[in-house]
């Protein structure tokens, strides 16, 4: 049985926000001399990367997407309230706790719709998704005609700007590099199609498998109504591979009688003889 565990709006967020932050990075260091320098410029296809006004004018472009999509999201978890991702009281200890079962050394702490790891990921992200834009929306803002920050402003934020995204580099890589563990490969599916295997929900997730059977006793998060089998199709479909084959019975029973009765009749024959 799969359940859902991402629904349209949340995939639609993650990967316009991926996509956006991917063009970003590639834009913002075709701004400074690299792709001219190690010849990325000479590969079929990016001339253009070096083109300092052609990357500057993609890195805005880009730029609106993600505050967009940033925008959306705060929205769509207040409208919503599904506020699963966010940290919780003791997510640090728990995660080093689920670290340590990776390479045996505990058992891995029944957790809820999202692990540990992943709300204090996503609390990086967010954190350097905000003053990534916040500083680049003052670097857009210096460049207006008429306006003149200091020069102590316009270094810093340019500092913290190249800082957070290094930040972000090294996030995006050890996002990418946790699904490279075992246990994590489950979940690379249901950021596609946005469903999970509900043997993995029962073994990973206990405290979300219980909210989604209505425990009393599950954490007190809210469940998330929009949990269902894949669709009335497919859930008919489920229905129809998992029930017995009602004509086959039906055939074996109508066999049965016909065999009764010819029985019977031979029966007869016996005592008439």
């Amino acid at each position: 049985m799969k359940i859902l565990r991402h629904n349209q709006v949340i995939r639609f967020i993650h990967w316009s926000t991926a996509l956006s932050i991917f063009i970003l990075l590639f834009s913002g260091f075709g701004q400074m001399p690299v792709y001219k320098r190690y010849f990325i410029d000479t590969l079929p296809g990016l001339s253009w990367s070096s083109n300092y006004w052609v990357t500057l004018n993609i890195h805005y472009y880009a730029a609106v997407v993600l505050i967009f999509s940033s925008i959306y999201y705060v929205t769509y978890i207040i409208m919503s309230k599904k506020r699963e991702i966010l940290p919780q009281k003791g997510d640090f200890k728990e995660s080093m706790q689920i670290f340590a079962s990776l390479v045996g050394l505990a058992e891995e702490p029944p957790s809820g719709k999202y692990l540990a790891e992943q709300r204090l990921a996503f609390s990086l992200t967010a954190f350097t998704t905000l003053v990534l834009i916040l500083t680049g929306i003052i670097k857009v803002y210096k460049n207006i005609p008429g306006i003149n920050l200091s020069a102590e402003v316009v270094f810093w934020t340019a500092q913290i700007h190249n800082l957070f995204t290094v930040i972000m580099v090294l996030n995006i890589i050890a996002h990418l590099g946790a699904f490279l563990l075992r246990p994590n490969w489950p979940l690379v599916p249901s950021m596609f199609s946005g469903y999970i295997n509900a043997d993995y929900i029962k073994h990973r997730h206990q405290k979300w498998w219980q909210e989604l059977n209505g425990n009393d006793n599950a954490d007190p998060a809210e469940p998330d109504p929009e949990v269902v089998l894949k669709s009335d199709v497919e859930t008919v479909a489920m229905a129809e591979e998992t029930a017995e084959p009602e004509t086959e019975v039906l055939d074996e029973n109508e066999y049965d009688s016909s065999h009764l009765v010819k029985t019977d009749l031979d029966a007869e024959k016996v005592s008439v003889n």
